[in-house]
């Protein structure tokens, strides 16, 4: 209701402001005025001095966006070949910058420099050799280097080596949460399909499959430092994006096939949190949500926890309706910790095992349930030797 109110209210002021520009032209009846559609030198200098004023303000506002929000982007990558993303990135920032700053000044300096004045006609000619080869073979020479740097870090970036040492990770997305699969001593995931689904086993892995009898799925990822983490990729529902802004890292999830991506992570989550530049971002978020806080319990409602910087997992495709709040934590270990942390998960076939093992030790279970029980008992050894 308020937004058809609001629609509404924005009709009638159109309304009201063109009838009154026809008020405004009745009253301009009689008066001496150039009513010709032709601009005549005062046109043309208001409109040249007009071209100074957008220059000047595009300008201005770059460089005040630059000091404003300049320290938001990210800072240090927390990947090995976050190092050749930003590069490329920076490298692609100035010549934007610097091609921007040449052309725009020439643009609005020669629009004002050769607008139009009474009696002047302008030099026309049909081409001019000289200019078009400037023009083409300098962009093409620059956009060529640009596009054979990239092509050369873009492989070395999604190189994988199979033969290479590497911990194997599934990341499974779906609305809206992800779940991580680790592959067990063997480095191997087991085969999954969606039709596998059921119960506690919501990857649909195929238990019976040899190489699935020590894989590990949880919901917060732990990956160790200095270690190429093998990631495969898969979508339960629509197109998603695994996305790790700190490791430089993206590659979309599609329902149906598997993608993969590989990076090393060079910071454990403590060692970034000790970086100044995140010590002082950190700082200042909190800074704001103990201002925030402030105003919620002046209202009654509980305040803002203070926040720790952690390695997040996004996704960076629109989804649907939850799609901001698709994330899971990812945890960078020290190669000692993370063998200890893995030491402390169960399998999936132990969590499946354990699961059919319900109801609880003395509790009875139904005379339904019985038939159940025994049948998944039959089945459940050779899912899991």
């Amino acid at each position: 209701m308020t937004s058809l109110l609001v629609i509404i209210v924005l009709v009638l002021l159109a309304i009201a402001l063109w009838q009154l520009t026809k008020i405004f032209d009745l009253t301009q009846v009689g008066v001496n005025s150039d009513s010709s559609q032709v601009a005549n030198d005062k046109d043309n200098n208001l409109q040249g001095y007009l071209m100074f004023g957008f220059l000047a303000f595009l300008y201005i506002f770059t460089i005040y966006g630059l000091l404003k929000w300049g320290n938001l982007p990210l800072h240090n990558p927390a990947s090995a070949h976050g190092g050749q993303v930003d590069n490329l990135m920076n490298i692609t920032w100035v010549l934007i910058f610097t091609v921007q700053a040449i052309t725009q000044v020439l643009l609005y300096y020669f629009a004002f420099k050769y607008k139009g004045k009474k009696g002047q006609k302008a030099l026309y000619f049909a081409d001019n050799n000289k200019l078009e080869a400037i023009w083409s073979i300098i962009p093409a020479v620059v956009l060529a280097g640009l596009i054979l740097y990239g092509l050369y870090a873009w492989t070395n970036i999604m190189f994988i080596d199979e033969e290479e040492d590497t911990v194997v990770v599934e990341l499974y997305a779906q609305q809206f949460k992800w779940t991580a699969r680790i592959a067990g001593d063997d480095n191997v995931l087991g085969k999954a399909n969606v039709r596998y689904i059921e119960g506690v086993n919501t990857l649909g892995v195929d238990l019976s499959d040899p190489n699935a009898q020590d894989d590990i799925v949880v919901t917060e990822l732990h990956i160790p430092k200095g270690k190429k983490i093998h990631f495969k990729f898969r979508s339960q529902d629509v197109l998603h994006s695994a996305y790790f802004p700190h490791f430089r890292a993206q590659m979309n999830c599609v329902p149906g096939m598997v993608t993969e991506f590989a990076f090393t992570p060079i910071y454990t989550t403590a060692e970034y949190r000790e970086m100044p530049d995140m010590i002082e971002k950190v700082a200042h978020i909190n800074e704001l949500r103990a201002k925030k806080s402030l105003e919620l319990v002046a209202k009654g409602q509980p305040g803002l926890d203070p926040y720790t910087f952690d390695y997040l997992l996004l996704c960076n495709k629109i989804c649907g309706a939850s799609h901001y709040n698709m994330q899971m934590k990812v945890v960078v270990d020290t190669p000692e910790d993370y063998k200890k942390w893995l030491a402390q998960q169960k399998t999936l076939v132990q969590e499946v095992k354990a699961s059919l093992e319900q109801p609880a030790e003395g509790e009875a279970a139904a005379p339904g349930e019985a038939k159940e029980n025994d049948t998944v008992a039959a089945v459940a050894p050779v899912a899991m030797k």
